[in-house]
């Protein structure tokens, strides 16, 4: 058995932790540049923090998923300002773009340069300025994986800049930072957490490591991700977050599959949330790789799904198709759309086929779909 194992230098984690970071920043961190979403105001008092804690700060704001030229943008003010450490607080798009510029500032060049299958299939070889990341959402987990995840404007992909350096030094999850988010966002992204646990745990390479973080993740989503989108209690909202950081572990070692294979090719196509995508395509997915397996008869990866079921439903005898029951009554109580309602249209179903068939989420799903099955799994998936 061989595998390896890669996550952020330190994972901090409580309500609250977000007020340790002038603690983590050293003598050699003078300049900080902070990377925030569209409103760095909600953060005006960890902004005061950090102001305290270094002799400059200067503030970038992302608008939207990271895009290439946006990127490079931001790199040319981010190389003018030379930070010693970059603080990334947003979700994962943030984050990303936060992944991006220290990358960008270690290695030089344009994002293009470095996104796989798109660019001249350059690698980032020399780390950059430190990154601290801070979650404001639970769901990327990209505070603990090595890769970034780019739109190529204008020809409907999306790709990824990937590579060790780009894991934050510091991965600080802060439940706390999430209570205000509204329920559809904590049900799109709660469910891409769910699912970026399940994925990993019924991958091809999934890992004794990867499998134990999926197992957390997919017990703590299943019992307390409907009562974070209801009530949004800290408690629930803790939980949630525990199981986004999990995913986000397990994937970066074991890969995803055929929903995130598909998600990923279809953000590039419409405007819809990731999360939201992903959890449209649950369902169908998961039909067709439990089919897969029993038709296979594949023993050990039945007993996978045999074994997810039982972590979903608390049910030691539950099977593999408990879980899709299981499933189909989380998205139905959920405020989530159908992959119509969210705009994609029938005719972008043989494209997006493809595509999906060479993306590299695709790799990680416990068998090699056919274009039949893939078809009518996003059939269904229109709802």
């Amino acid at each position: 058995m061989d595998f390896s194992f890669a996550t952020s230098q330190e994972i901090r984690f409580g309500a609250g932790s977000a007020k340790s970071i002038p603690s983590l920043i050293d003598d050699s961190m003078k300049r900080m540049l902070v990377i925030t979403g569209s409103s760095s105001y909600r953060h005006r008092n960890l902004l005061n923090l950090l102001e305290e804690s270094v002799e400059r700060l200067e503030i970038l704001s992302v608008t939207g998923e990271p895009e290439i030229h946006a990127i490079d943008k931001l790199n040319e003010s981010a190389r003018s300002f030379d930070p010693d450490v970059i603080v990334a607080i947003g979700g994962g798009s943030v984050i990303d773009v936060g992944k991006a510029i220290s990358g960008l500032l270690g290695n030089g060049g344009s994002i293009i340069d470095y996104v796989e299958g798109v660019g001249k299939g350059k690698k980032i070889h020399s780390p950059g300025p430190p990154l601290l990341a801070l979650p404001t959402t639970s769901g990327s987990g990209a505070e603990v994986t090595k890769n970034a995840v780019i739109a190529i404007k204008g020809s409907g992909l999306k790709a990824s800049i990937r590579s060790e350096h780009l894991l934050p030094r510091y991965a600080i999850v802060d439940p706390e930072l999430t209570h205000e988010l509204p329920k559809e966002v904590t049900a799109s992204t709660g469910m891409d957490a769910l699912i970026q646990c399940i994925e990993p745990f019924v991958s091809r390479f999934a890992n004794p490591l990867s499998d134990g973080l999926a197992r957390e993740g997919i017990k703590r989503g299943a019992r307390w991700l409907k009562a974070a989108v209801q009530e949004g209690s800290a408690e629930s909202r803790e939980h949630l977050a525990v199981t986004s950081l999990c995913g986000g572990m397990a994937l970066a070692n074991a890969k995803l599959g055929a929903v995130h294979g598909f998600a990923g090719v279809i953000g590039g196509m419409i405007d819809a949330p990731h999360g939201a995508l992903c959890a449209s395509l649950l369902v169908p997915v998961m039909k067709m790789n439990l089919a897969m397996a029993q038709a296979n008869g594949n023993h050990s990866a039945k007993a996978k799904f045999d074994e997810l079921a039982c972590l979903l439903t608390n049910n030691p005898s539950a099977q593999g198709h408990y879980s899709i029951a299981w499933l189909e009554g989380l998205v139905s109580e959920l405020p989530l759309k159908s992959l119509r309602e969210l705009g994609f249209r029938s005719d972008m179903m043989e494209e997006a086929t493809t595509m999906a068939l060479k993306s590299s989420s695709m790799k990680g799903n416990p068998f090699d779909p056919d274009r039949h099955g893939l078809l009518d799994a996003l059939e269904e998936a229109m709802g």
